[in-house]
């Protein structure tokens, strides 16, 4: 049986179509989000100077709940962190973050990352010690959207 030069042709077609249209969704399977803090921020074990940072999920297969950040360009970690799922109740059109205040000339905590669309994010798990995260006010930053503490988060 002859296989003729235009199947393998469409066959190869096929196969690249389906390859772009992976890598076009790479970003939407790590959850990978570039946000740009005006101020320091603190999560678990350390605090974020200002700056851009690159969230995204280390494995989201096997553990999606291990998040990993980056520093701006995407090239060094800077932090793996473990998070518990968090539920929201409105499924915003964009990246949204939540941030409890720690109170007077102290960084704000960073306690949820929610990805476009999605009623669940991540909760970052704090130590015992920060636990008055929950008893703080929070302020919730969406992308493309003004807030009251402008400068605080830039989400991308």
């Amino acid at each position: 049986m002859r296989i003729h030069k235009l199947y393998i042709a469409i066959g190869m077609l096929i196969a690249l179509g389906l390859f772009l249209e992976l890598v076009a969704h790479a970003s939407e399977l790590i959850e990978q989000t570039r946000i740009t803090f005006g101020a320091p921020v603190q999560i678990p074990g350390q605090v974020l100077p200002a700056g851009t940072y690159t969230f995204q999920q280390a494995d989201s297969e096997d553990n999606p709940d291990i998040i990993q950040i980056f520093d701006a360009d995407g090239t060094r970690v800077i932090a793996t962190l473990k998070t518990v799922p968090a539920e929201r109740l409105d499924p915003f059109a964009d990246v949204a973050i939540t941030l409890a205040s720690a109170g007077t000339g102290n960084p704000d905590y960073l306690v949820n990352w929610f990805y476009p669309h999605r009623l669940i994010g991540h909760r970052f798990v704090f130590s015992p010690q920060e636990q008055e995260i929950a008893q703080a006010p929070q302020q919730t930053v969406v992308a493309n959207q003004a807030t009251s503490n402008v400068g605080a988060a830039v989400v991308e």
